[in-house]
Order: C-alpha cells, then structure tokens, then sequence
C-alpha cells in the first residue's frame, strides 16, 4: 500500500497534523496532490531515479510532502540533522551525492554554508517566500508551479539514512530501490507498520525528530496503511499527555528519557489527561531502566511494546507481559519476520541458550542494503545472508534475547547515537592534547552521557580550564549533543604494543564509581 491508494479511498482523511494546530494539517487529498508537485518539481530540476535529496527541516507538515515526493518518484530522501554545523552538513551532502536539499527558516544558515561549496546542489527553503531574493528556491513557490497529477512514471523511492562507520564519519545506509511503482512493493516502513499493530484508522502521536529513522518510518508509514499522524514539534512530557487525550491517540512512540519526564510529573497532572484509547506505546532506541518500565506499565497499563533492531536488519519485540516474565529482555523476532541468529564471535557458528555471541539478522524482506561508497564495510556487515548489528547478547531457553555489551563503543544518550571516535578525531586535532579516549558513563535521565578522558601533552597542564577550553573547542566543531559532558585527566592509557587502546578497561573504572565531574 501507498499513499496514492488511500488519497483515491479516503481524501478528505487527516494524514498529518502539527500538533493539534488546525491551520498545519494536510488531509490524503491535500497531501497527495503536494507531493505530486514535488514530485513533478524533482523531474523539472533535471533530478532521475537514484538520485538523492537531503532533507535539513525541524519537524512540520512539509516532511511528509518531501517523503512521499521522494517515494514516488525513485529517489532517495537522505535526512539531515538540524543540530549539524554546516560543515557537518557539508560532509553528507557531498558523500550522498545529494541533488537538492531541503532547509527551513532556522536551518537556512547552515545550509546555505554547506551548499555554497557544492554549487550544483539546488537549495529548496521552506518559509522563504515567493518575493524572495538572492540564493535560494522558495519551497511552495516551487511546487504550485507544478501540476497536481501524478508523474507518468511513478517508481518506489527509499530513505537513505546516515548512521557511523568505521572512521568515525557517517555512512549512509543505501537500500536497493526495486525499479518498481510504489503500490507494487512493500516499504519498509509498511512492514513495520504491520509488524506493530498500526492499522487503518490509527492516529499515530510522534514525539520525535523527523531526521531519526523510527520516527520517520512510523510517521510516514502510517500513511501507508491509512491513519493519521499527529507530529510533535518538540517533545514535552505534559503536552504529549494533552495530545494523547485531545487527539485520540492509539498508537505512540517513545525512547525511554521521554519515560523518565512523564514518570516526574506530579500526581495530580498524570492524572489530569485520559488516555484510555492508548492502544501500543512503542518504545526503542536506548536501555530502558527496569523501574521506569514497570512504573510505566504500572501507569498506562500493559500497552508498552518494546522492540530492538537496526536500519540494516530486523528486530526483536516483547509485549509488557512478556517483559515482566523475562525482565531484562529485548524480545524474540517477530512471527513469519527476519530470522535472528546468536552467533559465536570467533566460529561465527551458533551458539546455545545462554551463551553470549554476535547478533545477527536477515534483511527485512528483500530490502538489501550497502554502506554508501564503503564495499569493505559493507562485506563486513554481512555474514551466510545475515547482517550483524554490531551488538552482543545471549537467548534464554525460550528464545529471548537479551543484551550484554556493544561490540562498537556506541554512546546512546537520550536515544541518540553518539559516535566517539569522531570526538576523539575532534579533541586529537587541540595541540594540548596528546591522547584521548571517549566513551559512555551512566546518566540518570539520558541512560548515557558523554565522557572524554584526555592525556594532555607535555607543555599543557590539566584541570577546569583546559577543560572548559576543549568544550568550547568541540562546539566550534560538533553538533551540540556530541559535545562531551564531563572531562577528565590521566597521565597515561592503557594501550597493547601495537597501540590499541583497552577503552574497555578505562571505561569499567567509571561505570563501577560514576560520579561524573561535569563540567
């Protein structure tokens, strides 16, 4: 199912709204039509299948015209993160091979920077406005220059999404498009639609940025099957309680820091909002603490659905029963879904119940992908057809996994992925630092914040004001959250002869006493 299929069953149907504002609301009619025209304004910039564009917008209605553009017409709709620095920025266009991107009024800046250095790129602005001068296409201007049918060949697009790899820079993670129209092939965000229980009908609340792959996939994959999706801006724990009750909401998203905010309101304002029509609330992204799950399950009732898994691969899911009988754990592979296997890190042969090994999958359907422009990192990811997720676990006697350790240092801070190594690429370049290590220690609220230990050089002299010298350096260089939150000295790491570092040894010390010097 696609868009196209329920715009011709149910125009008049809400398929997203800001909020719960009346002005930014697209119906199936309104947003079929709009992405028709963005699809026809992509051909109109000389743009062919396979191409990409990048999409640099905090959440609003024109996501949804931009994705369904893209998924109609071939291509490949490439996410930015807002909170990028232009050069950032910069780095993903130029990897992706981006045609356009697509800014807004607060990211326009930084855009106009990164495109400035490719200028074959064409820089759509949302909000710039039809009078407007100088570098820049209006968004809307562009599109209501175009007609409202649909192209004549309308081919399945993907998303391509950029997630780390091996040299600290991103990689984009590059699906197999079918060559196919899109009512002819499931999207994966259709699979997953189905997979937890949304259905015609729903309203879907997304409590998260657009640019993060869930909550991409659910917003837009709601489309797919016919429901609503409701978009918040930003997220705030009492103002998702009033969406859930005004809205009527019956299926949420969340990762489990938005837990711990709701779990903070007082009494009295979590019992102000009815959310009895709250059918699924999935969560993901990040270990959620086992008591502010079960003081969620307590609370909502056993509506939470937890799932863990990849953009490669497939995934576990584990009901709120089931979880309360196996505390701890991430679920099994859903029926008739991708197979998972635990295998041992050495053989890569399986391993039995109980024992620790590498997670693998089978790739969602035939949605095989690649790492962009890495082949080695793409042979890597694969092993006898199945995709490695980076993780280690172990299954119980009744096929529940469960999750032990990560074999990358991947920091997840308020279900974010951090990646250390491009710190450690950015604190390595300071002169005084002479070695540096990044890792995780536990946070309260985001499960994980981000710490850097540093050996200074000789000639420099550690304590708060080389440390507050190297914050600053990072946030002249990172996006705010990879900023590290607290610093500390060492005089020497603990390195093998041929140099590698035991991070894991450095980083136990702080797990054990984790009381953080924030600085």
């Amino acid at each position: 199912m696609y868009l196209g299929l329920h715009a011709d069953r149910h125009p008049d149907r809400v398929a997203i709204r800001m909020e719960d504002s009346p002005a930014e609301v697209l119906t199936y009619g309104q947003l079929e039509a709009a992405s028709n025209q963005c699809a026809h304004a992509w051909q109109a910039l000389g743009l062919q299948p396979g191409d990409v564009v990048a999409i640099m917008l905090e959440n609003c209605v024109e996501w949804a015209v931009a994705w369904w553009g893209a998924m109609r017409s071939g291509l490949y709709l490439t996410p930015v993160n807002w909170h990028l620095i232009s050069s950032e920025v910069e780095y993903i266009l130029a990897n992706s091979g981006a045609k356009v991107l697509i800014s807004g009024v607060s990211t326009a800046a930084a855009a106009r920077q990164a495109c400035a250095q490719h200028p074959g790129i064409a820089h759509v602005q949302v909000g710039l406005g039809s009078g407007a001068r100088g570098p820049g296409l209006d968004f809307w201007t562009l599109l209501n220059a175009q007609p409202a049918t649909r192209i004549a060949r309308e081919l399945a697009g993907a998303a391509m999404f950029y997630s780390s790899g091996t040299t600290g820079k991103p990689k984009g993670i590059r699906p197999t498009l079918p060559g196919r129209p899109p009512g002819e092939v499931p999207s994966l965000p259709y699979s997953m639609m189905l997979t937890y229980g949304v259905r015609e009908g729903d309203v879907y609340l997304n409590t998260a940025p657009l640019y993060h792959t869930a909550p991409a996939c659910f917003t837009f994959g709601a489309h797919a099957v016919g429901a609503t999706s409701v978009v918040m801006r930003r997220f705030d724990a009492e103002r998702a309680l009033a969406l859930i009750e005004s809205q009527q909401v019956t299926v949420s998203q969340w990762v489990p820091t938005m837990f711990q905010r709701l779990l903070r309101l007082d009494e009295a304002t979590r019992a102000r909002y009815d959310l009895s029509r709250l059918r699924t609330a999935v969560h993901a992204a990040a270990p959620c603490p086992p008591s502010a799950k079960r003081a969620m399950i307590d609370w909502w009732g056993p509506v939470l659905l937890e799932y863990y898994g990849s953009t490669e691969a497939g995934a576990t899911v584990i009901s709120s029963q089931e979880w309360l009988d196996h505390p701890g754990s991430v679920g099994r592979p859903w029926p008739d879904g991708p197979k998972m296997a635990v295998l041992d890190v050495s053989t890569r042969q399986p391993v039995p119940p109980g024992r620790e090994g590498l997670i693998y999958f089978e790739p969602l359907g035939s949605h095989r992908i690649e790492y962009f422009k890495d082949p080695e990192r793409t042979r890597e990811l694969y092993h006898d057809g199945m995709i490695a997720t980076g993780d280690i676990g172990r299954l119980d006697e009744d096929g529940f996994l469960y999750l032990t350790d990560r074999v990358s240092d991947v920091i997840i801070s308020g279900g974010v992925n951090i990646y250390p190594r491009e710190i450690e690429f950015c604190l390595g370049e300071h002169p005084a630092v002479l070695d540096v290590a990044v890792f995780g220690i536990p946070d309260a609220e985001f499960g994980e914040q981000v710490m850097a230990v540093i050996q200074p050089a000789a000639d420099a002299g550690p304590g708060p004001e080389l440390g507050a010298e190297l914050t600053q350096w990072c946030r002249e260089r990172l996006a705010g959250y990879k900023v590290p939150r607290a610093i500390d000295f060492v005089t020497d790491f603990p390195r093998e002869e041929n140099g590698k570092l035991y991070k894991r040894r450095l980083r136990d010390g702080y797990w054990k006493d984790h009381e953080s010097r924030l600085i």
